[in-house]
């Protein structure tokens, strides 16, 4: 994404806001125009007290008063432009962050597993907010630069033409300086926000995952390995502001020999009788540094723009970035009985790197499946395909004989209650944690479930028992409390098929031989696919899939894979050695 592309999508944002635009514009008209127009009064004033004893109070004091009103107007029509503006810039600013947040809804989940979570907040956020800021700079100064450059030259004209010639040959000089330092920190502003994306995601991972970090003594890495993306940034941001900021005192001195020029030519023409009034020259010197001015204002905005753009070329590929295929107008599952194919199904993250080759399974309704092997083989991503968070990359599987690929994926997940691992608990009451997206349910029913999850004796235990405030991913209580509430989210409401990852894996061994009681109960009648490391979980599933690189090379009951004699023997003595 360059430059120029980055440009046009920004403008096409703006055309939104153009009744704003055009009155801001407007207003900058008349705030130049009028701050044009004080020079000439207060130099007509001047004029009038220049020979001793020949100052006409009188003629004097209608402009001093005409003064007065210019500046009034031209600070109200300022402060009107520069509300203006802000309500552009920074609405331009909310229209991305929430088309930024939209599409993160739809992305899908190849895109959040290659880009890290702290990255893309930081476009979010903090790119946005770079972006707003250079955006709001490019409007206050940048068209009442161009304007006051165009004016100035006009009103410069019609006092002398030939110190107007002297100011316009000298000052483009400013300009190619100005772009070509521009052009040199693009480059560097975009390294700058790729590194401060790294750093933030770094930062989100430590704060996520601090517990671990100490409990591994890796606290001297993760300084170690922060420090050296720190020092990257601030080199990044170094070179960039270092070159940036050269653009303003290389303008400057060109503008300043301008000034110099027009002081000289002007008194000269003065002294010599060539028509032209100290009130005149005092006009002339005015304009002279009006005119410079927007030069060294635009040199600015242009290396603070090549900031802003850059933050906007990584929004913009978020944005941009391509979302799930839509399913409007597919089927939609009803009536589930638990019927599962998977044909000839192969998958891979990585196209070079192969996972699974040609799979077949059939599941017949209300069986359960288990699904072992050793890690890397392809459990979870068997599970991720049966809940389409990817597409095959080719083969089908089918629920109830209807290929999923062609029925929403709405219907098809809320066909599935997924147990996993890693529990997913929101800020909340612990009550709407159980209910999460179901309507209408009694507290009766709640507790009946939490009774049937053996969560109602630790719930009963918390301070306002169903009513306790919880944090964020459950925070304040166990590992194993937060899984219970999962299990009690899918005995409130359970649906036609199951899937439990490791759904027991942080409960103590007394609770999880009740709650594999209750998930039998449970699992009656459903299609249930149950993903475990401890195999004596797994005992009671009508068929054992035993996974290996991608591929089920055993499957049966648990007692005709023992008597076989194969991969899964040699997993479960592992385990049951003796």
């Amino acid at each position: 994404m360059n430059n120029t592309s980055t440009v046009i999508k920004v403008l096409k944002r703006i055309k939104h806001y153009l009744p704003v635009l055009v009155i801001s514009l407007v207003l900058a008209l008349i705030s130049v125009a009028l701050t044009l127009l004080l020079p000439i009064i207060i130099g007509d004033a001047i004029d009038l007290i220049t020979s001793p004893g020949n100052v006409d109070t009188e003629a004097m004091l209608p402009l001093l008063y005409n003064a007065a009103v210019v500046i009034a107007f031209t600070a109200i029509a300022q402060w009107i432009m520069n509300y203006c503006n802000n309500k552009i810039a920074y609405n331009v600013v909310k229209d991305l962050r929430a088309q930024a947040f939209e599409k993160l809804q739809k992305l899908p989940f190849s895109y959040l597993d290659t880009h890290s979570s702290g990255d893309v907040v930081s476009r979010i956020i903090s790119d946005a907010d770079q972006f707003a800021e250079g955006l709001l700079l490019g409007f206050t100064q940048f068209f009442t630069g161009i304007m006051t450059i165009i004016g100035t030259i006009v009103f410069m004209l019609s006092i002398n033409v030939k110190i107007t010639l002297v100011v316009v040959l000298i000052t483009p000089l400013s300009l190619f300086v100005a772009k070509f330092i521009a052009s040199k920190t693009y480059a560097m502003f975009k390294a700058q926000s790729s590194v401060r994306g790294e750093q933030t995601a770094f930062i989100d991972e430590m704060i996520n995952h601090q517990k671990i970090v100490q409990a591994f003594n890796h606290t001297d890495e993760s300084m170690e390995r922060f420090d050296e993306i720190n020092d990257r940034l601030a080199k990044c941001s170094l070179r960039a502001v270092f070159f940036s900021s050269t653009t303003n005192p290389s303008t400057r001195f060109i503008n300043n020999l301008v000034y110099a020029a027009v002081a000289l030519t002007g008194a000269l023409s003065a002294l010599a009788g060539g028509g032209l009034t100290i009130g005149n020259l005092s006009a002339l010197l005015s304009y002279a540094n009006q005119y410079t001015k927007p030069f060294n204002e635009i040199s600015g905005v242009i290396t603070e723009l090549q900031n802003s753009i850059a933050c906007a070329a990584r929004l913009f590929e978020l944005i941009e970035a391509e979302p799930e295929p839509s399913d409007k107008g597919f089927d939609t599952l009803e009536d589930v009985s638990g019927e599962v194919g998977v044909k000839n199904v192969s998958f891979s993250y990585v196209p070079d790197k192969k996972l699974i080759e040609d799979l077949s399974v059939d599941v017949k309704p209300g069986q359960r499946v288990a699904i072992v092997g050793p890690t890397g083989c392809g459990k979870t991503t068997l599970i991720n395909l049966l809940m389409r968070f990817y597409d095959v990359n080719s083969g089908t599987i089918t629920v109830d004989n209807k290929d999923i690929s062609k029925v929403t994926r709405h219907s098809l997940r809320a066909s599935y209650g997924m147990v996993l691992q890693d529990t997913w608990l929101r800020a909340g009451t612990i009550r709407d944690n159980i209910t999460l997206g179901k309507e209408n349910i009694t507290d009766a029913e709640v507790i009946a479930a939490a009774k049937a999850a053996h969560s109602h004796s630790f719930i009963k235990r918390l301070p306002n028992g169903y009513d306790t405030v919880i944090g964020e991913d459950g925070g304040g209580l166990s590992q194993g409390q937060k899984q219970l509430l999962c299990i009690t989210r899918i005995m409130l409401s359970p649906p036609p098929m199951l899937i439990l990852d490791e759904a027991t894996s942080s409960i103590d061994t007394r609770t999880e031989i009740r709650i594999q009681k209750a998930f039998a109960k449970l699992m009656q009648g459903r299609t249930s696919f149950i993903v475990a490391h401890r195999l004596s979980t797994i005992k009671e599933a009508d068929v054992i899939l035993v996974m290996k690189d991608g591929n089920v090379i055993e499957k049966g009951s648990h007692t005709e894979l023992l008597a076989a004699g194969g991969f899964y023997k040699t997993l479960y003595n592992s385990q049951f050695a003796g």
